[in-house]
């Protein structure tokens, strides 16, 4: 069992800055990757930003270059440093971690945090 925690989100002019921090605890030495999913009203949660126990990162189009995923070496916390916020950012963010076990994927999920721009 792994339980992922967000902190971080708020409200941000457009330009602006905020981390996302995910606290991770419970069995995260088996975690083969961490992620940033976002949900937007009305729409389908997305991949945001991805990185894997070798340190793969992976992001999507619409935040390459602005968005930075990082993690500390104990999958103990995985950040989301989100620079030149957009009017087209604000969603819930929500921190994922996969687990592969004899049964198949195994993914987790935090409760979300909300992120908003505006002016």
């Amino acid at each position: 069992q792994v339980r992922l925690v967000e902190s971080g989100g708020g409200l941000v002019q457009p330009g602006g800055s905020l981390r996302l921090s995910c606290a991770a605890s419970g069995s995260t030495s088996s975690l083969s990757a961490m992620g940033w999913y976002r949900q937007a009203p009305g729409k389908q949660r997305e991949l945001v930003a991805a990185i894997t126990s070798t340190g793969t990162t992976n992001y999507d189009d619409s935040v390459k270059g602005r968005f930075t995923i990082s993690r500390d070496n104990a999958w103990n916390t995985v950040y989301l440093r989100m620079n030149i916020l957009k009017p087209e950012d604000p969603a819930v963010y929500y921190c994922n971690a996969i687990m592969w076990t004899t049964g198949g994927r195994l993914d987790y999920w935090g409760q979300g945090t909300q992120v908003t721009v505006s002016s």
